[in-house]
């Protein structure tokens, strides 16, 4: 019986996801973001000077090697397939306010675990958030929602998207025409291949394994199956284990590059789970799709990699909370007014979405 298809396999294929965040902390990425793809698309944006936040500009090889795994794999196992054709302005801002609501909270669902590993209690609230979001998605889907059928399209559409990422890695480590960060998180990360190597893994795990956050939980509402989230559990043992003999694990209010501003951390997270069961997939899922052929998806990705863009410019990304030193006082962090508006706008977005596309609302 082949792993992905079996319960105990996915356990191990999640524990296996695990080791490759922590093998990531370890080599030089902010141990609190470790693989991060919300984090990471933003980063990428801003080398690409998409956004000009000086402190998160980095051409991230995970993310390539997360779609490069993807579809080395789905090519192995004849999984590959081009497919296109479904809503793709639709798909292309929901994206766009996937990316706003992760900003706002500060991390994709697969960030939030490695909070919540470590002890992060705006973790835990956001974690609140993306359920309730993945909960009116499935509302919807119960009755009647869905986008237009995708089609078989020519298999070379598929190929576009690796190779385009590819090139560009190729040349943010050859010329000087990427913005790298001096400071901060975009400053902090793994050696080149090592990021590479851990993103091909991470991505052939996550295309064998399914891991999905939206879809696991969504299959437990829906059927109570719970075998979508058990790479997820394994994922967050490992973390856990890794965190507790660090001595990184603690109960606190909020982590490093985190806030305690709870509505908008649910709000955030609300919307990376609506959006995630409007478009089948939450944002690691996206970019897996598009490894395996899905330009669906890829409109989807390069939504986020708007949203990113449109999040730091116009301001609407939370801020992360500080303390008080000698020379500043302490910060509450969380969106400001201009993000506190683009979190509605985006929700008002994701339910009409919602709405339009229940077939028992067309009848």
């Amino acid at each position: 019986m082949e792993l992905s298809n079996s319960k105990k396999g996915l356990f191990v294929f999640g524990l296996l996801a695990g080791l490759v965040a922590v093998v990531l902390a370890m080599s030089g990425n902010p141990k609190n973001m470790a693989i991060c793809v919300a984090c990471f698309i933003r980063d990428m944006a801003g080398s690409m000077k998409f956004h000009t936040a000086a402190v998160v500009q980095y051409f991230r090889p995970e993310i390539v090697g997360f779609v490069l795994g993807s579809f080395i794999i789905s090519n192995f196992t004849k999984e590959y397939k081009a497919t296109g054709g479904s809503s793709p302005v639709i798909r292309f801002f929901a994206g766009v306010a996937m990316m706003i609501g992760a900003l706002v909270f500060l991390g994709c669902p697969l960030r939030m675990i490695i909070r919540m590993s470590a002890g992060d209690l705006s973790a835990y609230i956001g974690f609140i958030g993306l359920l309730a979001g993945i909960a009116t998605g499935t509302f919807f889907l119960k009755r009647g929602y869905s986008l237009e059928k995708k089609v078989e399209i020519r298999k070379e559409n598929g190929y576009i998207f690796p190779a385009v990422l590819v090139l560009l890695l190729i040349l943010s480590a050859t010329t000087g025409l990427f913005a790298v960060s001096q400071k901060g998180p975009g400053s902090m990360h793994a050696p080149l291949l090592v990021s590479l190597a851990g993103g091909i893994i991470f991505g052939i795990i996550a295309q064998r394994a399914r891991i999905c956050f939206a879809g696991s939980f969504r299959d437990i509402l829906l059927m109570k199956n719970f075998e979508l989230a058990t790479p997820i559990f394994g994922m967050f043992i490992v973390l856990l284990i890794f965190n507790i003999a660090t001595g990184n694990f603690k109960f606190v209010a909020y982590g490093p590059v985190a806030h305690p501003q709870v509505i908008w951390n649910i709000l955030g997270l609300y919307i990376v789970g609506l959006a995630g069961i409007l478009m089948g997939g939450c944002p690691l899922r996206q970019l897996i799709l598009a490894g395996q052929g899905s330009s669906d998806s890829v409109i989807a990705v390069l939504g986020m990699f708007v949203g990113a863009g449109i999040a730091h410019n116009f301001n609407l990304a939370g801020a992360a909370a500080a303390k008080a030193t000698a020379t500043t006082p302490a910060a509450a962090g969380g969106p400001g007014i201009n993000g506190q508006i683009a979190i509605v706008v985006c929700i008002i977005y994701l339910l009409i979405v919602g709405f339009i596309g229940s077939k028992k609302d067309n009848k």
